[in-house]
Formats: C-alpha cells, sequence, structure tokens
C-alpha cells in the first residue's frame, strides 16, 4: 500500500475543499451574515491540515487500484467531514451528527434532509449546502485529475473509483484530457441552465440553487415546499436539465464532435428514454382523474425525471398519489440514471445487462448447445463485466437487507423504512410516508442516521471504495 501517495491526494481535496468555501464567504459578505465566519475557521483547519500533506514525499508515483479505490473513499469521508464544520459551528445545525448527515447527503448528492424549516438558514449555508451537489456530481477526484498532472496511467483507478456506472472509458487517450472535457461539459451545461432561469425571472440566488441541485441530481432546495413555489417554465427547464444531467456525459462529447452514429447506437440512452416516457404516461393516466390530464402530464413528467435521475426535487407530495403512481416511482429509484451521469441508482445499463443475461440463460436452458454471446452497443459484453455486474446486484441486496433490519429499530412503519433505505443507498433523496417529499429525516435515531449516511456514501461511490477500507488485506503491503 502506497500511503504516502494516498495522504497527497487527501491533502489537495482539503486544499480544494478551502478553495471552495470561499464562494459562500462572498455569499455572507454580499448578504452580510456573520455565518460566514464559519467557513474562514473551517478554511484555516483545511488549509492547516492539507497544506503539509501535499509537500509528503512520496516513495512512488505510481499507484495501482487499491491505492486509487481507498484514496476516493477516504476523500470523500474526509471532504465531509470538514464540510459539516460551518453548520456545526455557527450553530446553524446544532447537533454535528445532523450536520455531517446533511454534509454527506449534499456531497453524494443524495438530497435527503434533517432539517424541518430549511428557510430558517442563511444564505451562505443554503449556498453551501447546493453547492455540495456541484462538487459531488461530477466528483472531487475527477475535478483535481482535470488541474494537476499526476503521473502515469493508473490515474484512472481515480476515475473508476469515482464516476458512477458499471465501466469508465477515456474519451480520449489521456486521462487529464478526458477529465478536463468532462468538466467543460459539466460547466457549460450548469451555466446554460443557469441563464435559461434568469431569463424566466428566476433571482439570481434561486437560480445558482436550483442550477447547483440540478447539475449534481443531488435536489436540496431553498424553500420548504421544494419546487412547488415556482412556475411552470422554471419547472420544466429544470425537468428538462435533470433528464439532461442523467445522460452519459461521453453522449455529449459524441455529439461535439459529430459522432451523431455512435449516439443514436446508444442502447442505455433509447432504454433511458423509453423508460422515462413509458412512466410518465402510465402515471399521468392514474392520477389524470384527481388533477386533469395536462395538469397530471406536467407533475408526472417532472417526478419521474426528478426520481429517475435521483434529483429529489418535488412539485406535488407523491405521497398523496395513487398506490400504482408510488410503486412506479420506488422501482425508478432502484434503476437510476445512465452510467457517467451525474445521477445515483443502479444504472440503466446495468439493468439492460442484467436483462440480456436473463435471456442468455433461458436460451441456453432451451437449446443446451447454442453458444450465444452478449452484446452491448454493438460490442462483446467481457466476462468481467458481468462477473462485476452480478457482484454488485448481490452486494447492493446485502446492504439494503442489512440497513434496514439496522433501521427497524427505531420501530417506524415499514413503508418509511424501507424506502429510507433505498432513497438513501440510490442517492434520491425523498422517500415515502415520514421520509416523504414534503418531511424529513430528522425523526430517526442517531444509529439510523449512522447507518443511511453510510447508506449515502456507498451508493455514491458504486459499493466497492468503501468496502475496500473494511477488507484487512487492503492495510497489507
Amino acid at each position: 500500500m502506497n500511503k504516502s501517495i494516498i495522504l497527497h491526494i487527501i491533502g489537495w481535496i482539503l486544499v480544494f475543499e478551502a478553495v471552495f468555501m470561499a464562494l459562500p464567504c462572498i455569499v455572507a459578505f454580499i448578504y452580510g451574515e456573520s455565518s460566514g465566519f464559519g467557513f474562514l475557521i473551517t478554511m484555516g483547519i483545511c488549509l492547516l491540515l492539507g497544506v503539509p500533506l501535499t509537500f509528503i514525499k512520496r516513495k512512488s508515483h505510481i499507484f495501482f487500484a487499491k491505492e486509487g479505490f481507498v484514496s476516493v473513499a477516504l476523500g470523500w469521508i474526509v471532504l465531509s467531514i470538514m464540510g459539516a464544520l460551518p453548520f456545526y459551528i455557527t450553530g446553524e445545525i446544532p447537533s454535528y451528527v445532523d450536520a455531517l448527515f446533511e454534509v454527506i447527503s449534499g456531497f453524494t448528492t443524495t438530497g435527503s434532509s434533517i432539517l424541518k424549516d430549511i428557510e430558517i438558514l442563511s444564505h451562505c449555508m443554503l449556498f453551501w449546502r447546493s453547492f455540495t451537489h456541484w462538487i459531488g456530481g461530477m466528483g472531487i477526484l475527477v475535478f483535481i485529475l482535470a488541474l494537476l498532472p499526476m503521473a502515469g496511467g493508473e490515474t484512472m483507478h481515480f476515475m473508476r473509483a469515482e464516476s458512477p456506472g458499471p465501466s469508465v472509458g477515456k474519451l480520449v487517450p489521456r486521462i487529464r484530457i478526458t477529465a478536463m472535457l468532462l468538466y467543460v461539459i459539466y460547466l457549460g451545461l450548469t451555466i446554460i441552465m443557469i441563464l435559461l432561469l434568469l431569463l424566466g425571472g428566476t433571482p439570481l440566488f434561486d437560480s445558482f440553487i436550483i442550477t447547483f441541485g440540478t447539475a449534481g441530481t443531488g435536489g436540496f432546495a431553498i424553500k420548504n415546499a421544494s419546487m412547488a413555489d415556482y412556475s411552470d417554465y422554471i419547472q420544466n427547464i429544470t425537468t428538462i436539465f435533470m433528464l439532461l444531467f442523467g445522460v452519459n456525459f461521453s453522449i455529449y462529447y459524441l455529439i461535439l464532435f459529430k459522432k451523431i452514429k455512435s449516439v443514436l447506437k446508444s442502447e442505455e440512452l433509447r432504454w433511458y428514454l423509453i423508460i422515462i416516457g413509458s412512466a410518465v404516461a402510465m402515471i399521468a393516466f392514474n392520477i389524470g382523474g384527481l388533477t386533469g390530464f395536462f395538469a397530471a402530464l406536467h407533475d408526472s413528467a417532472f417526478q419521474v425525471v426528478s426520481i429517475i435521475t435521483t434529483t429529489g426535487y418535488a412539485t406535488v407530495d407523491f405521497n398523496l398519489w395513487p398506490t400504482f403512481s408510488k410503486t412506479i416511482l420506488v422501482i425508478l429509484m432502484f434503476v437510476g440514471a445512465c452510467a457517467g451521469s451525474t445521477g445515483g441508482g443502479i444504472k440503466v445499463s446495468r439493468i439492460v445487462i442484467l436483462f440480456k443475461t436473463i435471456g442468455k440463460e433461458l436460451s441456453y436452458l432451451i437449446h443446451k448447445r447454442s453458444i450465444k454471446v452478449l452484446k452491448y452497443d454493438g460490442k462483446k459484453i467481457e466476462h468481467e463485466t458481468l462477473r462485476s455486474i452480478n457482484v454488485y446486484f448481490v452486494c447492493n441486496l446485502l446492504i439494503l437487507f442489512g440497513s434496514l433490519i439496522l433501521i427497524s429499530l427505531d420501530n417506524f412503519d415499514f413503508t418509511s423504512s424501507f424506502t429510507a433505505v433505498v432513497t438513501t443507498l440510490n442517492n434520491v433523496g425523498p422517500g415515502l410516508e415520514l421520509v416523504g417529499p414534503v418531511s424529513n429525516f430528522s425523526e430517526f435515531s442517531i444509529l439510523s442516521k449512522f447507518v443511511l449516511m453510510f447508506d449515502m456514501l456507498i451508493g455514491r461511490l458504486e459499493i466497492f471504495p468503501i468496502l475496500l477500507l473494511f477488507a484487512p488485506g487492503t492495510w497489507k503491503k
């Protein structure tokens, strides 16, 4: 284990977090808020701890998958521990456990909250709370890779550990250029959305907050009613961009370089749109009698896209919808967005490959001597990919059941407990009943909050980087 390079990376994470906190300090200055001192103190702590670590002499500049995964897992934990301090120092969230829950929910782009009244927070705290979505959406390590030159092609291990999906590839031969391209696309879409919201009369501060939550597919709002109080125009723009940020970012690379044929061949994009379209239609017809068809179509489109992309914004209390519609939303929580997007969940690509595997097995049972090669986007699916997907599904279920058992100690109703685990593990945000879109997670015990924080982290980092921290072999030389 090359511990020196892990400490070096964590040092840079702390330095960048200090730099990021300069933005809420500016917001505090603009609004004349004293809460900005919480960020100044935290920035000092981050720099005090981080700068010396960046100067640690590395035994070797070469690192392997183990170091990459451990660096990402520890980096996200450190990022969250320090990110919670401003809330706690200023007393805006008096409990450090609650502050940690809120920040982990932010960085992992989950959007689940312990706050009963969001609107009492200062502007700088609301800004930081939502800005964590934007930071976590593409990933802090991807950001560092885009700015800092690092030796060797093994830096791909950072990308694989932090980028959601069954596999991560290079857009261009050099990994640093790939990271830069990803962030250019990410920043470009962010700026376009802010401008469109401003054109619709959205206040500047609100435009930034809504966009941060949409871009990172996190869903923290600055109003207790989430997105319900905004105009149809703002809701429609948000729907469109939630859908766009749920698409694999390599699709935008292909579009930019006019490789439209490759875009049209994307099975994941095709199924992503089919699932959304089907779910919107079914829910619209199911709730149409309650609100009228066109209002139902508007609400169902927003909520379906919000849930499948794991953004978690809400325009209505879908907890009041018929069971059929709520069941569809819970299924979409599992499905999630596309691989290589900022969305969470299992990912559409994994679901597609799983069904292909089932089809192959059924074909084998009928024709024992047949040899069927599984293909995805016209390419053969390697055995290693199938194995990793199967293991991922098993681990996901084991973590879900284990978490549910621990959460049930709080003795809440099954729907609340089940959807609380599902929504945090898949980084969605709201669940049903006690954790519905107009509720929060404040009533859970400290044990349950730590379980849900673990679920948020392990869900965002696709399970294995966090699990590696607990494997004895990880720390052996």
